[in-house]
Parts: structure tokens; sequence; C-alpha cells
């Protein structure tokens, strides 16, 4: 008996009394006799071996969902990066229509310590025609120099550069797909064509057209690339027939995730029929999809470590099955039930810690160089796992959040440590008589 054996072998005395009395010396007896059992060589190799599976299922477990967790963040940051570096974080405009007295607002905006920058647009619709390619997008008119500091666009121009918009000019830039559908290249010229401010003329509206030239364009791998159309501040108010007012004023804040309270505050503070409105208007529901994602893909993949977790109820059934004669030993040296129940918590747990933590480092180490990883599969069996054009990146994210990984540990080990309560219950219900009966 292995209990037996470790009484003699660490307390060499040959009284059964004082060797009892050294046993319950020990404190805690269930975890000095648990790890011993968890470190004994089995007679029973197929134990040890679900034993072994069991603690590998639940590394496997822990590393893949600790590594898709940081995929989903780096995704959710490339999202964050690339769609809210090109929408505005927060919006204010004039219920009334255009907003005239922008330059104040602008300043007043600016005293705030949570606004890190402001910049006036104007906003409309229409249609550009070139090569006999129609198609309808979004034209913004910006102020170059202060459109570098709340979008991205400036850092992210394929070809030209956003301060070539120069006002009187009548120059434009493009979304890099918005430019190939009309078949453009730099130096080209577009007509674009605009309801607003038409003439109103006695046969009805006459649309307004205008040639541009195009002199950049730019890519952010978003739906922009495809439905944007940026000119000059000052030559979209002379197209819309507006003079010095603006659509709007946009605001860059600190925190994006504070925008909407930052939002409620200027609305509050605004004298006047002014409306401001923060990302999550319409941006939104689109994060609110990938946190969603997060999270079912996050319980799905619990899943695993919930199965690896059975395998240790059956390792630990099938280990009381055979220790039983041990169980009935140890309990005519007086250990009660709850000493029973200890010693087999202990070593299922165990199962469950060394194959949580090789999970935790494995995982770390697979989402700190996923990116490097993945590179290096494409490279060497010659295979695209993010096909370009499909997705907004042709690469593959990865964040690592620890607060990700405090969260995998604690599932993994909750399971675990559940795993074992039934187990170990029925240790603890062993009776000596009939476990030595026919020993």
């Amino acid at each position: 008996m292995i209990a037996t054996y470790v009484l003699f072998r660490v307390f060499p005395v040959k009284n059964c009394l004082i060797q009892r009395k050294i046993l319950f010396m020990i404190k805690p007896v269930s975890l000095f006799v648990g790890l011993r059992y968890t470190r004994a060589k089995r007679k029973n190799h197929f134990i040890s071996f679900i034993a072994l599976v069991s603690m590998l299922g639940i590394a496997l477990g822990v590393m893949v969902l600790i590594t898709v967790m940081s995929v989903m963040n780096g995704f959710e940051a490339e999202l964050r990066t690339r769609i809210l570096g090109m929408t505005p974080h927060i919006v204010v405009d004039d219920l009334r229509g255009n907003l005239d007295d922008w330059e104040s607002l602008s300043q007043s905006f600016l005293k705030r310590k949570d606004i890190v920058a402001a910049a006036p647009f104007v906003q409309t619709q229409g249609m550009m025609r070139a090569n006999d390619n129609d198609q309808f997008g979004m034209i913004q008119g910006v102020e170059p120099a202060l459109e570098s500091k709340v979008s991205i666009v400036a850092d992210n121009m394929v070809y030209g550069k956003l301060s070539d918009l120069r006002a009187g000019e009548w120059n434009i830039v493009l979304g890099n797909s918005f430019a190939q559908n009309l078949g453009l290249f730099v130096g080209d010229k577009v007509t674009l064509m605009v309801v607003e401010g038409s003439n109103i003329t006695p046969a009805g509206m006459v649309p307004r057209f205008r040639r541009f030239t195009l002199v950049g364009t730019f890519q952010v791998r978003a739906e922009m690339d495809s439905s944007l159309a940026i000119i000059h501040l000052q030559d979209a108010q002379k197209l819309l027939r507006i003079n010095q007012a603006v659509t709007g004023i946009r605001l860059k804040v600190e925190n994006v995730l504070q925008a909407g309270e930052i939002a409620a505050q200027i609305r509050h503070n605004l004298l006047g029929p002014y409306r401001a409105y923060d990302w999550t208007y319409t941006q939104g529901t689109l994060f609110k999809a990938v946190q969603m994602e997060k999270a079912m893909m996050s319980l799905l993949l619990a899943f695993i470590i919930a199965v690896a977790a059975f395998n240790i109820v059956s390792t630990l059934v099938m280990v009381v099955t055979d220790k039983q004669a041990d169980i009935a030993i140890l309990k005519t040296f007086g250990a009660t039930p709850r000493t029973i129940m200890g010693i087999f918590l202990v070593q299922g747990s165990v199962n469950g810690i060394v194959g949580t933590f090789i999970g935790i480092a494995s995982g770390i180490v697979l989402s700190l160089n996923l990116p490097s990883f993945v590179t290096w599969i494409e490279h060497t069996f010659g295979v695209s796992l993010l096909a370009k054009g499909v997705y907004f990146i042709d690469f593959l994210p990865s964040k690592l959040e620890w607060s990700d990984v405090i969260h995998v540990a604690i599932v993994a080990l909750a399971m675990s440590f559940v795993a074992t309560l039934y187990p170990s219950w029925r240790a603890s219900k062993v009776k000596p008589a009939e476990a030595l009966r026919y020993e």
C-alpha cells in the first residue's frame, strides 16, 4: 500500500501507533499524502495516461483561449485605430443648419484638457464621374493642417499628400478603392456633381458640376477607402454656396472611451440650438458586435477546458477505486472523511494547476509572437491565412491583455477544483471493512 509504504519510507519505525501519531503531526496531512500520491508510480499505467491527457487538455484549452482572446483584442485595436482614426470622436453642429461661429466654438473647446484638437468640416453627398464610370460617395471639405490633427488620413496617403489640397486650385483626394473604381490616377480629372447648393430655374433644380484634379489617394483599410472624397474647405464652401459656414466641428479627445461623457458635458454647456454627439452613434454597433463576438468565442473555447476537467473526474474515480485499501488503512489510523477528501482534492487540483500554468506560459509566448509565427507559416507553406482585399488588414494582429490571462487562469483553476469534488467525496465514503475484506 502506498500510504503504508510512505510511512515506513519517510518514518522508518515499526510501531503502528507511533506511525499514526507521526502521520497526523504533519500539517496538513491531506496535502502531504495528496502530493505523495501525485508523484507515486502507479501499477495501472492507463490511469497515469488519463491523468497526463487531462493535464495536457487543460494546458491546450488555456493556451488556445488566451491566444484567441489576444487575437480578438488585436482586431479590436486595429478597428479602433483605423475606424476611429477616420471617424470623429465628437461632432458639434447646429440644429438649424450650417454652423457660422465655428471659430469661436473651436477655441472654447480647445480650452478643455480632455480635448486634443478641433477641425471644421463641410460634408455633402455627390456623384463622381470619370472614364464613363459613375460612383456616389461622401464629399468632405477640410482644412488640411487642422484635419491632420483629428484624423489619420494624412498618415495613410498612398500617393500625394493631404497638404496638396490648396484653396482655389480645385484639387481632390480619393480613397484608393474609390479611385480604382473610377479608373483614376494622380493628375487625372474627375467631375463632381452635387445637388446641395444647386441652381433653381423655371425648369427645376439644376445640379452643380465642378471638375477636380486628383492629387492623392489614401488607404485605411476601411469602408472610407471606397466612399470618401476630400477637398479643401474653401472649395467646398464655394461649391455649396455657404460662404464661411461649415457643416460642423470635429473634436478629438484624449480618451475615446470617455467621448460620450465629454459630449454630454458639451451639450450641457452650449447655449443655443447646438448638438454634440460622439462616435458611438455611428460606430458603436460595430464595436459592440466585436465585444459580443469576443465573449461568445471565449465562452465556446472555455468548453475545451471543461472537457479536460472532466478527464480529472475519470482519473480520480479510477484512482479512488485503485486505492480503496490505502484509504481503509488511513481511516484505521484515524483519518477523518474530511482528511481523505482533502487528499484527493489535492491530487486532482495538482493536475489542474500544472496544466493551467503550462497553458498560461505557452499562451503568453504564442500571443506575443503570433504575427511573426503566422508570417513564418505563410512563407514556409506558401499559404495566405488572411487574403488581401478581403479583410481590412493583411496580417493577424495580437494584443495580450493581462486581465484576460488572469480571468482564464481563474476559470481553469475553478473548473479543475470543481472536477475533483465528486471523486473526493466518493473516496471519503469508503468503508474500511468492505475495502479490506478481500485484501
